[in-house]
C-alpha cells in the first residue's frame, strides 16, 4: 500500500467524511463536524487521500483570527485500515507547517476525557496537557470534588469547557 498524498481538504470531500466519521471515530461524532468548517477552513485542513481517491484520513485546523499567534485542530481522524502507519502524525506534521508559515506558534486541541486512545495519540505526537488554573492550594479536609471525576490517564480535565457537562482535556504544541 502506498502512503496517501496530503492536499488541502475540500467542501467536495464533506459527504464522504460525513459518512464514514462515525465508524472511524467509533462513536456518533459526525454532529462536532458541520459542513462551514469545511467551507470557511478548508486552506487551513487537510486530507490524506488514496491513489484510488478515497479518504484515508483528515484533519481540519484552524489558525485563530482573534488569537494571535495560535492555531487549533478541531478534529483529526484516520480511516481504520491506515492506524498505525503514522499517518495521523503526518497530518499534524503538516498542519504544524502550514500553521508556522502563518505566524503561529502554539497549536491546541482539546480531548473528550474518556477518549485515551486520542489523549495517548496527542501526548506521543508531543502535545503537552494544559494544567488547571490553580486556586491556591488545596484544602487537605475537603472531600474531593464528585462533580468533576479524575481522567482516566490522570491529566487535568476542563470541567464545562465546551458548556455544560462538555469536559474537555486541553493540549498544546509548541511550534
Amino acid at each position: 500500500m502506498t502512503a496517501p498524498r496530503i492536499r488541502a481538504l475540500q467542501e467536495s470531500d464533506y459527504p464522504s467524511l460525513i459518512a464514514q466519521v462515525d465508524d472511524w471515530w467509533g462513536r456518533p461524532a459526525a454532529h462536532m463536524l458541520p459542513r462551514l468548517f469545511l467551507r470557511h477552513f478548508h486552506s487551513t485542513s487537510l486530507a490524506a487521500v488514496t491513489d484510488q481517491g478515497a479518504l484515508a484520513g483528515f484533519l481540519v485546523g484552524i489558525v485563530s483570527p482573534s488569537e494571535p499567534g495560535e492555531a487549533h485542530t478541531h478534529f483529526i481522524a484516520v480511516a481504520p485500515g491506515h492506524r498505525g502507519t503514522g499517518l495521523g502524525r503526518v497530518l499534524y506534521g503538516r498542519f504544524f507547517e502550514l500553521a508556522g508559515k502563518r505566524g503561529c506558534r502554539t497549536v491546541t486541541a482539546v480531548v473528550s476525557p474518556g477518549n485515551t486512545r486520542s489523549q495517548r495519540f496527542h501526548l506521543a505526537t508531543g502535545f503537552e496537557p494544559v494544567p488547571l488554573p490553580s486556586a491556591g492550594p488545596p484544602d487537605p479536609n475537603s472531600p474531593p470534588d464528585p462533580s468533576s471525576p479524575p481522567d482516566p490517564e490522570g491529566l487535568p480535565v476542563w470541567k464545562d469547557w465546551d458548556g455544560p457537562g462538555e469536559d474537555r482535556v486541553r493540549f498544546s504544541y509548541a511550534l
